[in-house]
Order: C-alpha cells, then sequence, then structure tokens
C-alpha cells in the first residue's frame, strides 16, 4: 500500500494530461491553493456526484483562492465525455499508469462490500502555495464530501 501523506509533506510534484491532451502540472498552480481529489472512475454515478459538487462550488472555492483539479487512471478521451456529458468545469487529469495516484497514497488496497481489493482510494489533498500538503483526506465518501470540505476549510 503507498504511503499516506501528512499535512507538511511536500506534495508530490506531476505533469498529466488534462482531457483535452494538454499537460496540468501542479508546478503550474504554485501561489495558490490547490484542491487535488482523486477518484475511481469518470461517468460512474459516485464520481459523477463528486465532479459536479466540485463544479457546482468552483467559483467559491477559485474565490477563496483554490484551484480544483481531478485525478483518475481514466484516458483523456474518456475525460473529455465525462466533461462534456455533465458540463463539468473542474481541471481533469488522466493517470492510467497510476504513478501520481500511488504517489499521493490514492491508490491501493481497501475494502469494497466487504472485500479487499487493490484500487483508486478516493481521496483529497489540499496543497498551500508552496505546494506543501495543508491537509489530506482519505477513504472520503463521494456524496458530502465536498459541502464537508468547504466546511473544514471554513470557505
Amino acid at each position: 500500500m503507498s504511503e499516506r501523506l501528512v499535512p507538511g509533506d511536500p506534495a508530490p510534484a506531476f505533469t498529466l494530461p488534462d482531457a483535452d491532451g494538454k499537460p496540468v502540472s501542479l508546478a503550474d498552480h504554485r501561489g495558490r491553493k490547490v484542491i487535488v481529489y482523486f477518484y475511481p472512475a469518470a461517468l460512474t454515478p459516485g464520481c459523477t456526484k463528486q465532479a459536479c459538487d466540485f463544479t457546482d462550488n468552483l467559483d467559491l472555492l477559485a474565490g477563496a483562492g483554490y484551484d480544483v483539479i481531478g485525478v483518475s487512471p481514466d484516458k483523456p478521451e474518456k475525460l473529455a465525455r465525462f466533461r462534456d456529458q455533465e458540463s463539468l468545469r473542474v481541471t481533469l487529469a488522466a493517470d492510467p499508469d497510476k504513478a501520481v495516484l500511488t504517489a499521493y497514497g490514492a491508490f491501493g488496497e481497501k475494502t469494497m462490500y466487504g472485500r479487499t481489493v487493490t484500487g483508486v482510494i478516493r481521496s483529497t489533498v489540499v496543497v498551500d502555495e508552496n505546494g506543501d500538503v495543508e491537509q489530506a483526506f482519505y477513504n472520503v465518501k463521494a456524496t458530502g464530501h465536498v459541502a464537508k470540505l468547504i466546511r473544514d476549510l471554513k470557505v
């Protein structure tokens, strides 16, 4: 199982293709806070709910100085369909080899329906302006997580 990040850790650097195949780097957001959330699969009910919740609250989060990046193991083409079908405004990044998911502790063993499986651990990491982990949440619920995050961040 990959190591989980804790506040104060340097956030692992990454550059991944977005839904249009253009590179998205954590370094591009230096000087702003970034919410990096990890989800199992585009176009599934829970992940759609979570992405729509982030989109619905994007203006509020941006106004408080937060950028939002969603990362999944999907390919850019599927992310583009997801974005277009659901009118998503959050940046979606593709990590098909799961290197970034693993670096952030968002890929590994988890319990699903009473069985231990290996897969994406729904997680959210808040990165501060200097590129360090401000907060890290693991095994979050798809529904209600964004509202809880907004409360925890005092936005």
